[in-house]
């Protein structure tokens, strides 16, 4: 699960991500400059939810990837176009897991 780029044609594949984490979900910003994705740990399968994950952004002309945020996650994060129109800020979702047949705490 890596992330690749190529020509509209289909010719030009090349990765764009080259680590040993399973990338997901990439998001150019609207200046093209960034890509922000999801990464999850090399031995998870798929894209699952509620996984530990990371929400890094790379340049895409090239350098380091950088960790956004080490969140609770997965499908569901950074599905949809995120990037404010001036490529500074993005939006993505975390949330904490609540077994179903919990009770919630009343703090009492």
């Amino acid at each position: 699960m890596k992330i690749w780029r190529m020509h509209p044609d289909g010719s030009g594949q090349e990765p764009v991500t080259h680590d040993e984490f399973n990338d997901w979900f990439p998001h150019p910003s609207p200046d093209g400059r960034w890509l922000v994705f999801l990464s999850y740990e090399p031995d998870v399968i798929g894209h699952p939810e509620n996984r530990d994950v990371q929400l890094r952004l790379m340049p895409l002309a090239g350098g380091e990837v950088r960790v956004l945020a080490k969140l609770f996650g997965g499908q569901g994060t950074i599905n949809v176009p995120s990037w404010s129109p001036d490529s500074r800020r993005l939006a993505f979702v975390s949330y904490q897991w609540v077994p179903a047949n919990s009770e919630p705490d009343r703090g009492g």
